[in-house]
């Protein structure tokens, strides 16, 4: 074993009996062992559940890897098995460091003892010595800022001050793995903005396993994502790649096999091919030194993507406020994003939806069709084109690669089917000689700096 791996998992496995009533319980505890005394068979009164079937990976020290999957896929049975708090059916879990987990709500704190009990059982069970504990009392009890209750039996604390004692332990222990499920959606705003502010510092030298369902913090905090599906590992890669097709499989579960045709998409392109393109910085290229120039690339209908193939997304185009397609554009101006549809069956309630995402995958802005026609939605007979325009000013950008997913689908904003998702349909890239601080930038009407009652101004 290399000296740069955190954690080493072989083949790791958990069978769990399901009993359909209890007093089969008693019949497995009894009756197989006087079977086998009178030379019969033994029978089996339990059902075998496999959370996890032969799973194997490693984790290198310093990386953040993202678990992911629905509910049921084995996330939370992986952790406990990682933390120890969970025996293996089969395989092995080799661990090198300390490890401080955040697991289930309240895990590890006994409700009866007051906040400064559990802190020191619970920092004892992580490896501190009382005199390590008490210097880091104070600093524990500020962070979960919970001071006036740190003194009151857990039992009485709601689920955000669990939550808020729990990581302010972990964060002063001194881990080297750091062991997190979906613990923190239950905090306050204020309180998880702390919490990530620690984790990026964490994750500078630390090693960190993080499970949830929000993708854009897989993306936004993660190296590297794993998803697991039925107990064991359909995909690992980049966060990017792994939370796509985590986004494939949730409406394939509902929906069934829903890949697209190609062929299909290839076919109902015929019309895009001739669009003459325009640079939109012709008329700023003498006006303006400072710029935010995007080159917009040509839309591809080869792009992956997933649906139930009753219709396709058969163009999209980034167009200028007259309607002229863009092979440029500037950040800060008016553009149309024209997606066309063609059906290939009736489809009742139409919804076109499209997400502007950045190099990592991450959601910079997102919008659909659905509010807008919720209640004088068209009908799009089998055969014909259904084209969606949303109108919007461009934001100021960072320089780096860009790409527009669009998607159509059927139904409500709740209930709905995906008939095509496209990933990657369009793919932008901002060259910036403009300063972009954040995400994105807004265009200034103005900016002002004044001494107002008759001061100095400079």
């Amino acid at each position: 074993m290399t000296t740069d791996i955190a954690i080493h998992v072989q083949n790791l496995s958990k069978c769990y009996h399901i009993y359909d009533a209890p007093r089969d319980r008693l019949k497995q505890f009894v009756l197989p062992r006087l079977q086998r005394l009178a030379g019969l068979p033994p029978k089996q009164y339990f059902r075998e559940f496999w959370a996890l079937k032969d799973i194997s990976f490693e984790i290198k020290k310093g990386e953040t890897v993202g678990i992911i999957g629905r509910n049921g896929s084995g996330k939370s049975t992986l952790l406990q098995m990682i933390c120890g708090t969970l025996n293996p059916t089969s395989g092995s879990v080799q661990t090198y460091g300390r490890i401080a987990a955040l697991l289930e709500l309240g895990s590890g704190f006994n409700p009866e003892f007051t906040g400064r009990e559990n802190v020191y059982m619970n920092a004892a069970v992580l490896g501190l010595s009382n005199e390590e504990i008490d210097k880091r009392f104070d600093d524990i009890v500020a962070f979960a800022d919970i001071s006036d209750f740190i003194g009151q039996p857990v039992k009485t604390y709601s689920s955000g001050m669990m939550v808020r004692l729990a990581f302010a332990v972990i964060a002063h222990v001194d881990a080297d793995i750091l062991v997190i499920d979906e613990a923190l959606a239950v905090g306050d705003a204020f309180f998880t903005q702390k919490c990530m502010r620690y984790l990026r510092n964490f994750m500078k030298t630390g090693t960190v396993l993080f499970v949830s369902h929000d993708t854009g913090a897989v993306v936004n905090l993660c190296n590297k994502a794993v998803l697991l599906d039925h107990g064991q590992i359909k995909a690992s890669g980049t966060p990017k790649q792994v939370t796509e097709l985590y986004l494939e499989t949730l409406y394939e579960s509902s929906q069934g096999d829903i890949q697209i045709d190609k062929t299909d998409l290839s076919a109902s392109n015929e019309y895009h091919t001739d669009l003459e393109y325009k640079d939109a910085r012709e008329a700023l290229i003498n006006g303006s030194t400072l710029r935010n120039d995007i080159e917009v690339f040509k839309f591809e209908p080869e792009k992956s993507g997933f649906g139930t193939d009753i219709a396709v997304i058969s163009s999209v185009v980034l167009r200028s406020s007259d309607g002229a397609p863009l092979s440029w554009a500037v950040g800060g101006e008016d553009v149309i994003l024209e997606i066309r549809c063609k059906a290939h069956e009736q489809i009742l309630r139409p919804i076109v939806g499209f997400q502007f995402k950045d190099r990592l995958g991450q959601v910079v802005f997102t919008d659909n069709t659905y509010l807008s026609y919720q209640f004088n939605s068209p009908t799009v007979d089998a055969g014909n084109e259904l084209i969606a325009k949303f109108e919007f000013r461009l934001p100021i950008l960072p320089t780096g690669d860009y790409s527009v997913t669009v998607a159509l689908a059927e139904g409500t904003q709740e209930n709905h089917v995906q008939h095509h998702w496209m990933h990657e349909a369009l793919i932008v890239r901002v060259h910036a000689s403009s300063v972009c601080q954040g995400l994105v930038g807004i265009p200034m009407k103005a900016i002002c700096l004044y001494i107002p009652n008759g001061g100095s101004n400079g």
